[in-house]
């Protein structure tokens, strides 16, 4: 006999007096009046198990059951009572009565409860240690099952549109993306090493060389990174693109409907704009301060930087930009949060401190208003229309100093006031990002983005414009303050790529070094393409509104990039060193 018939959530009144077979956990055991219960559960849901000794065989195994063992039971679908019906079960209308019992696996105490707490509130390495316990917990369990649809409705959607599978190599070379690589030794090669790819780049670019005009993959990639919310340390999966024969517009139009329906069918969300916004960067962090704004709430940055000029407040007097956070009903907030939360977070952001004041009942108080006149006062309130009730945070700096400041003041001024609608996402594209940006620490201008984007102008702009004001053929794809891909138009041009590395204090012979190989490739005829590639993780946090990435990751690695449970990374025997030609050598520090 199989060991299942049906699974736990199958069974309904049209299947009672079925003689059936069941397979999973004990989720709970009860002893009542002679009669043993156990709830049954396996993957899809639980049914009510039923152990009359009068009617199983081997009663004295029922009455031995513990939590977590691992049972099969034979018996006949009976329906509840009307007054036994579990309205909150799936199979709350029937019962099994059983028949046979076998236990298939015992199971010693665990470590920590499974479901009746639920919390996940225990030790973090504890749970990580024993992940594959909790991921028996309902809550975890489901969001991988969720993780396994979007994945699924992704390769149906790539499909139908004519988009090739095609797997790229996962020992590959070094190169410099931004990030460590993790590096391979090499047996065969002492002394040489291959490298994890941190992304599926430059083989992509390849692709649409030899002619696969559509490209794509759900990617390992490998980056020797630090843990933080919303990126698991080491590796992560992206679903990789590259197209040719598009311009951006183009390709947005065709991701566009993925998104949509990967919130709207797959979700249950809803979207606030179709189609997506596309919002250029400079407007972005001038704006809402950051480059992956959250535009589910309606709070806009203003700039007052000539208003400012003509005050004798000299914080804003000698400042580059000034800018403006008007909150509604931020009145509620005290001076204990002002002083400590708020200022916290733009301090974090780099200010060195928060100018605010409140406007109550037709006037200005507190915060920096003693330093204004009423002129000066009655100007700022017509420049920036404020609102009764509403309380005015500042940033004085320079550009990228002003943006940045307000950023994580203004997301914090919407949680507080509940601004966040949960069940709406708000995708937008970021596009017209800087091609390069000034490097405080080298003092020197370097990258701002991926090296192989296309600058706007092409070859004009490079010979002839400031290198800061060249903008990219670079843009993101964001939602509710997460960004999910960068993508770019590619350089495919080789004598353009030559002066965009240039400027950006690379030699010829640098450029050959590291890609030459890609050089190579675009002088035998490459197509114009351009793709990205939105991460997996965060696509599935923002679609469960999960927190933290490792929510969403069956096997995570902790904070310190290490996976308890199978120990890893571990050391390597010496026979293993020596048949790679390595030698540990311990720092004397």
């Amino acid at each position: 006999m199989s060991y299942r018939t049906h699974n736990c959530t199958e069974l309904t009144k049209k299947h009672v007096g079925k003689e059936v077979t069941l397979s999973g956990w004990v989720h709970k055991r009860r002893d009542l009046g002679g009669l043993v219960f156990v709830d049954l559960r396996d993957r899809y849901g639980m049914t009510q198990v039923v152990f009359n000794p009068d009617m199983v065989k081997d009663f004295k195994i029922a009455e031995k059951l513990k939590y977590e063992f691992v049972i099969k039971v034979v018996g006949k679908v009976e329906a509840r009572q009307k007054e036994n019906i579990n309205k909150d079960l799936a199979t709350g209308e029937i019962e099994l009565m059983a028949s046979e019992i076998e236990v298939l696996s015992e199971a010693k105490a665990m470590p920590f409860e499974i479901f009746e707490t639920n919390k996940g509130d225990e030790d973090e390495d504890l749970r990580l240690k024993y992940r594959y316990l909790e991921l028996r917990r309902e809550k975890l369990k489901n969001n991988i099952l969720f993780r396994a649809r979007v994945e699924k409705y992704i390769r149906e959607y790539m499909d139908s549109r004519d988009y090739v599978h095609i797997a790229t190599p996962i020992l590959t070379v070094s190169s410099p993306e931004g990030a460590r690589d993790f590096l391979v030794p090499s047996r065969v090669h002492p002394g040489k090493f291959y490298a994890l790819p941190q992304a599926p780049q430059q083989y992509k670019q390849l692709l649409m060389v030899a002619g696969f005009d559509k490209y794509y993959q759900i990617a390992a990639c490998m980056r020797d990174e630090d843990a933080r919310a919303d990126r698991s340390p080491g590796e992560f999966y992206q679903l990789d693109v590259e197209t040719s024969f598009k311009t951006p517009e183009e390709f947005f139009q065709e991701m566009e409907p993925l998104f949509i329906e990967l919130t709207e069918k797959v979700a249950g969300k809803k979207v606030m704009s179709k189609p997506f916004p596309r919002i250029p960067f400079k407007s972005a962090m001038e704006e809402y301060g950051s480059d992956r704004p959250d535009l589910r709430y309606d709070l806009k940055m203003i700039d007052v930087s000539e208003w400012a000029s003509g005050t004798e407040f000299n914080v804003f007097k000698e400042a580059e930009h000034v800018r403006v956070l008007v909150v509604p009903n931020g009145d509620k907030f005290t001076r204990k949060e002002i002083d400590n939360e708020f200022t916290d977070k733009a301090k974090r952001a780099g200010a060195k401190g928060l100018a605010w004041m409140k406007h109550t009942e037709g006037k200005f108080e507190g915060g920096v208003s003693k330093f204004f006149d009423a002129g000066k006062l009655e100007a700022l309130t017509k420049l920036v229309d404020v609102k009764e009730n509403a309380i005015l945070f500042f940033s004085a700096d320079k550009w990228e100093g002003s943006c940045k400041a307000l950023g994580p003041v203004r997301e914090l001024a919407a949680e507080k006031l509940e601004l966040i609608d949960e069940n709406l996402i708000a995708w937008a594209w970021v596009v017209d990002f800087p091609m390069y940006e000034w490097d405080e620490e080298r003092e020197k201008v370097d990258f701002g983005h991926n090296p192989f984007s296309m600058p706007q102008g092409g070859m004009d702009d490079l010979l002839n414009k400031d290198p800061l004001d060249i903008l990219a053929h670079q843009y993101d794809i964001i939602a509710n303050g997460l960004e999910l891909s960068s993508g770019a138009v590619r350089n495919k041009d080789p004598k353009i790529m030559y002066k965009a590395f240039e400027i950006a204090g690379y030699t010829k012979e640098q450029v050959d070094e590291e890609f030459g190989h890609m050089i190579d490739a675009f002088e035998y005829g490459a197509p114009p393409h351009c793709g990205f590639a939105p991460g997996i993780e965060r696509l599935v946090m923002l679609l469960l509104g999960e927190p933290n990435i490792r929510r969403v990751v069956p096997f995570p690695k902790n904070q310190k990039a290490e996976e308890p449970m199978m120990g890893s990374p571990a050391e390597a025997s010496d026979d293993q060193l020596k048949e790679l030609s390595l030698k540990i050598v311990q720092d004397k520090k």
